[in-house]
């Protein structure tokens, strides 16, 4: 096709073209022929390059199946959330590895119970995470969630249960360094509670058994916390039907200090305070101290008001003695008192008796007083007073405290 065409304008980038019917048309001057001015007439032909149009099309679907080969087909997988191990208190949840396709990651969060639990430290990498601090026997809901440059992605809901406390299968050991026999033994011991045996330390280890410290394994075990114990921790467990405490099983820990199970520490505990609760019950009376026997059979007795030349008070008195006479003197002095109280109690009544008897003899023998009195007088003074034997010394005493006032006159004083 051609086309005849007027110059209009010529500037340094764009000339201005008109047609025959007036119109004008913006045309690139480097196009044209070089001594183009205003008023020129330049035929343009135009024609249609089939081959450029198809070796253009065939390219540029080469492109979009390229790019949705590369990008369209294949799509990031939604991760697969699953249950490893599950104990009283935790649960070790695992996924498979993160299938992300062509996209890129941004991030991998955990959902407990529909609220979000916490992100995924290097999520390319993790594939396990342990969830501690959880009820006993109690059921949970987790999810997983996947945000990418592709979309996000979310797992389906797991749901999982705790242990009970006599539930043993969630055991998991990893054992130290140990005979042969033990550790054929503590694996027979597992198979029965229904634990498991395992070589490695992992995240689903709960505890790390052997009877000496050393080695690799223990020091991983110690670096993730995981409790080191004796074997002797899984023969309690399953003697008791329940979880033991391990602080009485730990490789240094003293066994006087392991505690029963709960069982046998409760039924023991109730059984120990029953019986210090009846010992208090009993022992209570005996802190009072008791009266003796006699003390009971015996009234209280007020102290005896005597006055001097009478009789004493209404209660009952001591028992009278008989105050013997001066002829009297190979008989042997009556026992001192015991003590100086009842001396003072019984001097009132012996005086009195005295002075009765003395006040009778003096009636009956007025002129015999004279006499005895001389009588006595001479022994007393043929006798020395360290000559005397011991025991006149009492009698002496116990006859001059039985006189009166009257017994006083009628004998007359020996001077030594």
């Amino acid at each position: 096709m051609l086309v005849s065409l007027t110059v209009g304008k010529v500037d340094a980038g764009v000339a201005v073209l008109l047609t025959q019917d007036n119109r004008l048309i913006e045309f690139p001057s480097v196009l044209l022929p070089n001594n183009i001015s205003s008023g020129s007439i330049v035929d343009i032909t135009v024609a249609r390059n089939h081959a450029a149009e198809s070796a253009n099309a065939t390219a540029f679907q080469s492109l979009q199946k390229r790019i949705l080969n590369t990008y369209g087909v294949k799509a990031p997988s939604p991760p697969i959330l699953r249950l490893r191990n599950a104990t009283q208190t935790s649960l070790v949840l695992e996924w498979d590895p993160i299938d992300l396709a062509t996209a890129s990651l941004k991030s991998l969060s955990l959902y407990r119970n529909g609220s979000k639990a916490g992100s995924i430290p290097r999520p390319l990498e993790t594939r396990s995470t342990k969830i501690s601090g959880l009820a006993i026997h109690s059921e949970y809901t987790f999810h997983l969630v996947l945000r990418t440059t592709a979309g996000t992605y979310q797992s389906e809901k797991l749901t999982c249960r705790t242990h009970k406390m006599t539930d043993l299968s969630g055991i998991t050991v990893t054992p130290g360094i140990l005979d042969p026999a033990r550790k054929e033994a503590l694996g027979a011991t597992l198979d029965r509670i229904g634990g498991k045996l395992i070589d490695s330390v992992r995240i689903d280890t709960t505890h790390f058994v052997c009877t000496e410290g050393r080695g690799p394994l223990w020091e991983k075990a110690v670096e993730m916390n995981i409790p080191v114990v004796v074997p002797e921790w899984v023969d309690a467990c399953e003697s008791e039907g329940t979880i033991a405490g391990v602080r009485g099983y730990y490789l240094n820990a003293d066994p006087k200090a392991r505690q029963l199970g709960v069982m046998h520490g409760s039924s023991h505990q109730r059984t120990t305070s029953t019986v210090s609760a009846a010992t208090t019950a009993q022992g209570r009376p005996s802190i009072q101290p008791r009266p003796s026997e006699q003390e009971q059979a015996a009234p209280a007795e007020p102290p005896l008001t005597p006055f001097p030349g009478g009789e004493t008070s209404a209660q009952p008195q001591a028992e009278a003695r008989e105050v013997p006479s001066e002829d009297e003197d190979d008989t042997p002095p009556p026992p001192p008192p015991p003590k100086d109280e009842s001396e003072d109690n019984e001097e009132p009544q012996q005086n009195g008796d005295a002075e009765t008897k003395h006040a009778e003899e003096s009636e009956e023998k007025p002129e015999d007083t004279h006499e005895q009195a001389g009588g006595d007088e001479e022994g007393k003074e043929g006798t020395l007073p360290q000559n005397r034997p011991e025991e006149s010394e009492p009698q002496s005493a116990t006859s001059s405290k039985g006189k009166g006032k009257e017994g006083e006159g009628d004998f007359s004083e020996v001077t030594l």
